[in-house]
């Protein structure tokens, strides 16, 4: 077998290629930089397979803008194996051009993705009314059991996270407040805006978006690996609703949790601007009872606990649903995990504000 070999004759602009052109002939070919090559003669080519004719045409075709070389002297099935590499070689050649997508495409995206999660939870909500009704009738089929686990994985874990939390808050809230009351000589009205402040607001949001990073996204994650494990399946191939023995008894916990949460993290917000107001305004925490007990009412503190249920009801809905809709594999838990934290804060924002113009609106 003749090794291969190339020379380019500069009077011709050819390329003259000789002996067998395979994928370890690529030493033979010259450089070229800078000359153009009009003929490709391979009249002493012995043997030719699509990787030779893939180096003798890219040798040729520096660019892939450079004109096609005439193909001369080739034998016929040489010759019909280089057309067939150069019918596909613009395409392997040429960079693949990105689609180009305006403004509207991705908004466009956006919100058929929105309205799909708005669907499916109405969807979900439907199913889950009907699953609730079935179980009226019928107490013994309630999941106690489960209920009592979930209560307890949802409250007593969530108790020094949001204690600490809370805390931190209040001596934030109160020492900024502090500050600027300060400066007017209004030290004592700092326990009224710390208390409107903590018990109307920071209290039940704060610690709703802990329970949605904390217990919304254990949720999804529990149920979306039991519907990757084929547990879910199982369920329901013994006959029993995953609505009834899954769903239910996390939403009935988080119900029960999220306005005891509120409530334990009111005392330890309250405690911690307490203890700033004794420290930089020198309120003591007797004073600061008493003028709790004047400026506090009952309507203060029942608007924020009064959130907690709602908060609950729409975390628990979008977990669980974000759960039961993964797919067969380990990346679509972790993505649907994202979705529900990310659905959850909107929701959770969403409705503080609509509960704020209500409330504004009714003059409570």
């Amino acid at each position: 077998m003749t090794a291969a070999s190339a020379h380019y004759d500069e009077t011709q602009g050819a390329l003259i290629a000789s002996g067998a052109w395979h994928a370890d002939a690529a030493a033979a070919l010259p450089a070229l930089e800078g000359k153009t090559v009009r003929i490709l003669d391979g009249v002493a080519v012995t043997q030719l397979d699509t990787n030779g004719a893939w180096l003798l045409l890219s040798t040729a075709r520096l660019q892939a803008s450079d004109p096609m070389p005439e193909l001369r002297g080739f034998q016929p099935r040489h010759l019909a194996l280089l057309e067939l590499v150069a019918q596909h070689y613009p395409t392997a050649g040429a960079p693949a051009e990105l689609p180009r997508t305006g403004l509207l495409a991705p908004i466009g995206r956006g919100t058929l993705a929105m309205w799909g999660h708005v669907a499916g939870l109405i969807n979900f909500i439907g199913r889950l009314a009907i699953e609730l009704a079935a179980l009226m009738g019928k107490p013994g089929n309630w999941r106690w059991r489960e209920l009592g686990a979930q209560v307890s994985a949802v409250f007593v874990g969530a108790i020094p996270i949001v204690v600490g939390m809370l805390f931190l808050l209040g001596v934030v809230f109160a020492y900024l407040l502090g500050d600027q009351a300060q400066q007017y000589g209004a030290s004592i009205f700092v326990v009224d805006g710390m208390l409107l402040a903590i018990l109307r607001e920071i209290s039940p949001v704060i610690v709703a978006v802990l329970v949605a990073g904390r217990t919304g996204a254990a949720i999804t994650a529990q149920l979306g690996t039991m519907k990757v494990t084929e547990e879910i399946d199982a369920i329901t191939t013994l006959g029993l609703s995953p609505l009834a023995v899954l769903v239910i008894p996390r939403m009935i916990a988080l119900l029960i949790a999220l306005p005891l949460l509120v409530f334990i993290g009111d005392i330890a917000g309250i405690v911690g601007g307490m203890l700033v107001a004794q420290v930089q305004l020198d309120i003591s925490p007797h004073m600061f009872i008493e003028r709790m007990t004047a400026v506090l009412t009952l309507k203060t503190l029942l608007v924020g606990i009064f959130k907690a249920p709602a908060f609950a009801v729409f975390i628990a809905l979008i977990a669980c649903r974000m759960g039961l809709s993964v797919t067969r594999d380990a990346r679509s838990v972790g993505a649907n995990t994202t979705s529900t934290v990310v659905q959850s804060l909107v929701a959770i924002i969403i409705l503080n504000a609509i509960f704020a113009v209500m409330f504004v609106r009714l003059h409570i």
